[in-house]
């Protein structure tokens, strides 16, 4: 049993603890007030405006909705069979619409409120180009289906085509980014971006939206891809994990300059790129039915029909 002695120590200790709290808070205003003083300079770093920016939820709620059209039956909630088709096709359309008119709405007011830019209809903007993009759905899904056939032909593990459609991080990158690069076509800013850097955390596929690719691109595993903005892919190219198709090395001021510039390779038709291939530069040009060997590092063209491997290394045991 405590005694008294014990019990006056410990409400000494209670009050000690609570003034103590009390004198860490009432730093607090302080703190408010750099941080807001922060916010206040750091414009870069800081969207303080009445208007939203896009948001990174509603980017990941568009793409799940996007897949769900262009692959249907196999990310829907609902079974979709020759009976409902259209009431489900209908339904995803709607709100998709709504969600996608919101977002481009926001991207292009932020971009205005940001830089100072003349006004372009922000609203009517956002719906126009919403129908733009489900308009090219059909399209899209034309060229996907291009893309899970390259993979069931160029893969001997795939089982089937669901397979692919279900569990291939390719196609799931190469699926966002084309969705992106529709939407990078229309100069909408920020979501095409935020689409392909969502779809590179997921799939560690890094692919620039861009970049252009012709139909039946295949990434086999895909990790550690990286594919930049200015790349030209041709028809039939596949890809290895840990492919760069990236830019030389620039000055540390060469942003501006290069900005827009082809600064990435181009790879024509049919070409196989291995893993750890590296290809640098906006010159650089692989040639149609070539094949990159693993490994290789490459910033001058290779003419078409050409086979590039590294020389054989030598083991050494000790």
């Amino acid at each position: 049993m405590e005694g008294p002695g014990n019990l006056e120590q410990e409400t000494k200790t209670c009050k000690a603890d609570a003034t103590s709290r009390s004198r860490y808070r009432e730093t607090l205003p302080q703190i408010i007030d750099s941080i807001v003083d922060s916010c206040q300079k750091e414009t870069r770093l800081s969207h303080i405006s009445p208007e939203r920016i896009p948001s990174r939820q509603a980017v990941k709620e568009i793409l799940s909705r996007t897949h769900q059209l262009l692959f249907p039956g196999y990310f829907s909630r609902e079974n979709i069979d020759p009976v409902n088709l259209n009431y489900e096709i209908g339904s995803m359309v709607t709100v998709l619409f709504e969600l996608l008119a919101r977002q481009i709405t926001h991207s292009f007011r932020h971009q205005c409120f940001r830089y100072s830019l003349p006004c372009v209809g922000c609203e009517e903007k956002g719906y126009q180009e919403a129908v733009t993009l489900l308009l090219s759905i059909p399209g899209l899904q034309k060229i996907l289906s291009t893309d899970v056939m390259a993979a069931y032909e160029g893969d001997p593990a795939a089982g089937s085509s669901d397979e692919i459609i279900f569990s291939y991080p390719g196609i799931l990158a190469i699926s966002i980014y084309r969705i992106a690069h529709q939407l990078y076509k229309q100069e909408i800013p920020l979501l095409p971006r935020m689409m392909t850097e969502y779809a590179h955390s997921i799939t560690g596929i890094d692919i620039h939206p861009g970049a252009t690719s012709g139909e039946s691109f295949f990434i086999d595993h895909g990790t550690g891809v990286v594919i930049g903005e200015t790349t030209e892919i041709g028809k039939g190219v596949r890809i290895y994990q840990g492919v760069t198709l990236g830019a030389l090395s620039l000055p540390k001021d060469a942003g501006e300059q290069w900005r827009g510039k082809k600064r990435h390779p181009t790879i024509e038709d049919d070409v196989i790129l291995y893993s750890g291939a590296t290809i640098l530069g906006g010159d650089t040009t692989i040639g149609a039915r070539s094949t990159i060997g693993g490994n290789v590092w490459i910033t001058e063209s290779v003419p078409p029909d050409t086979r590039v491997i590294m020389e054989e290394p030598r083991l050494h045991f000790k």
